[in-house]
């Protein structure tokens, strides 16, 4: 994994620099975005290394809907291609996420209750968090019944566990020592 994403870090800020000059941040991100999903796609995957398939039919799959045999995204798919590295395209996809999200202030939180969060709660939470770290929030839900109860929040480099299974085992470690 950790080759993958060595392998892939130079072409994602490459990626990012061509959209951020062309101010089309947002649009190369769903363009990678349907082009890491293709990647994943174990029947593309083997296609891969297969020497019968041209160069431009290999980039011709990876393009989205509309895409132009002659644009910047395509012309990036084609020197991926052309280096070998058309397979790390996720990796690419997921860095420059990361890059658009911190150009844009953008802090990913994901938060993991027992139960599901409505919208006025996940608002309050936003607003919380948006205060705490100073960026805006982009909030991502999951339901895990082992928490029991409260909700577990990852902001990156910060965890806050509220969750009652986390006071519980907390508990237990004061008690037991």
């Amino acid at each position: 994994m950790s080759s993958a994403l060595t392998l892939a870090r130079p072409y994602a800020r490459a990626a990012f620099e061509l959209a951020r000059g062309d101010n089309t941040l947002g649009a190369w991100a769903t363009r990678l975005g349907f082009a890491a999903q293709v990647a994943a796609d174990p029947r593309v995957a083997a296609l891969l290394g297969d020497p019968r398939i041209g160069r431009e039919n290999l980039v011709a799959l990876f393009l989205p809907e509309g895409e132009g045999a002659d644009s910047a995204f395509a012309r990036f798919l084609g020197l991926l291609a052309e280096n070998g590295r058309l397979a790390v395209l996720p990796e690419i996809g997921a860095l420059y996420e990361a890059l658009k999200h911190e150009a844009e202030r953008v802090l990913k939180v994901r938060v993991r209750a027992a139960a599901p969060i409505d919208a006025f709660e996940a608002n309050k939470l936003k607003e919380a968090l948006k205060r705490r770290f100073g960026r805006d929030i982009e909030l991502d839900q999951a339901i895990d019944p082992a928490i029991l109860g409260g909700a577990v929040i990852d902001a990156g480099d910060v965890v806050i566990d509220g969750s009652v299974r986390g006071r519980l085992t907390r508990l237990e470690q004061a008690l037991t020592h």
